[in-house]
């Protein structure tokens, strides 16, 4: 081997070692970005419609999202709360109804003695250490997101400056070529935030509403899991409808059939037909991608990765359909 293969095979190990040891820093970071762009599309709709300056049109989103929350809050707040409190209640109830119903099964002696635990609080206790452990990573992670609003407003309020400096620290060839992707990114990352907040919107209401019509309980806190899981496709639906189907299980099995039926035409409806029509101008994903950087980044990093798969395979997807097969591959010849 030439010497300067080997000092650039060693300079990529280094590299491989120090994005491992930043992970953590590198995942809030790329947060901090994607909720930068978040406030950059109302921003720059503001700035162009009443040709306000930046400051003062972040300003003003910011200001937006705060009443907006806050109104929220104090609509939806105390009935939440209240349904918290009665899922905490439900939850013993849950396990009894599960640990009848297993009974009956001969094949499932051992379910049936795990769930006759959980309806007594000496079961629960166990469960109630584990919470407690998770207590400390979840101050952990509030500081984190702290963190990352911060950062995430410092690069929405000059983002042309960032854009100049990634710019800079590109080969004089290349410069151009990395303006047009920077671009490209922002936009596909844009349009997949635009279209999956109206999607996880239109999820909420419509389950909200369709659990109230069924008459389900927790019919708020419900539908708020399953609109906000709706930003983790393929894994987070799923999941969401255990839920409301764990809470139609003490009414009755017809309740049970109902919700899940209408889960299951709100999920089609949303992945098959909602999903691809507000991201069809912007960024498509094949499910299997989507389902592997889920299953990976989830694996690597926990929770935070699974969140973050999809905008930063929307991101991965652009920079492989121009450097790698329009840089690369469209050029190679034999």
């Amino acid at each position: 081997m030439e010497g300067r293969t080997v000092l650039g095979l060693l300079a990529l190990i280094v590299l491989g070692l120090l994005t491992w040891e930043l992970r953590w820093v590198l995942l809030v970071f790329f947060g901090a970005v994607v909720v930068a762009v978040a406030l950059d599309v109302p921003t720059t709709l503001l700035m162009r419609r009443r040709r306000l300056g930046r400051p003062a049109a972040l300003a003003l989103v910011l200001l937006v999202l705060v009443l907006l929350g806050g109104w929220l809050s104090q609509q939806l707040l105390p009935e939440l709360l209240q349904q918290i409190s009665q899922l905490g209640q439900l939850i013993p109830e849950v396990a009894a109804r599960l640990a009848s119903m297993a009974a009956q099964v001969d094949w499932l002696p051992r379910l049936d003695q795990s769930l006759e635990r959980l309806t007594s609080w000496d079961g629960l206790q166990p469960l109630g250490a584990q919470l407690l452990g998770m207590a400390g990573g979840a101050a952990n992670s509030t500081v984190q997101v702290l963190l990352m609003v911060l950062l995430a407003i410092l690069l929405a309020l000059d983002p042309a400056r960032h854009r100049r400096l990634v710019i800079a620290l590109t080969p004089c060839k290349w410069r151009q070529a990395m303006a047009a992707l920077l671009d490209e990114c922002r936009e596909a990352l844009g349009g997949w935030l635009a279209g999956m907040t109206l999607s996880a919107v239109t999820v909420f209401l419509l389950t909200w509403a369709g659990l109230v019509l069924l008459q389900v309980p927790l019919a708020l806190l419900s539908a708020l899991v399953c609109g906000l899981l709706t930003f983790v496709p393929t894994i987070g639906p799923t999941a969401a409808t255990l839920l409301p189907l764990a809470v139609a299980l003490l009414v009755s099995p017809t309740k049970v059939a109902q919700v899940l039926v209408l889960r299951l035409v709100l999920q089609n409806g949303e992945a098959f037909l909602l999903t691809p029509m507000l991201l069809s101008r912007t960024v498509n994903l094949l499910p299997t991608v989507a389902l592997m950087a889920q299953l990976s980044l989830g694996t690597l990093l926990g929770l935070p990765g699974v969140l973050l798969a999809l905008p930063l395979v929307v991101v991965l997807q652009v920079l492989c359909r121009e450097v790698v097969v329009h840089g690369v591959m469209d050029r190679w010849t034999v």
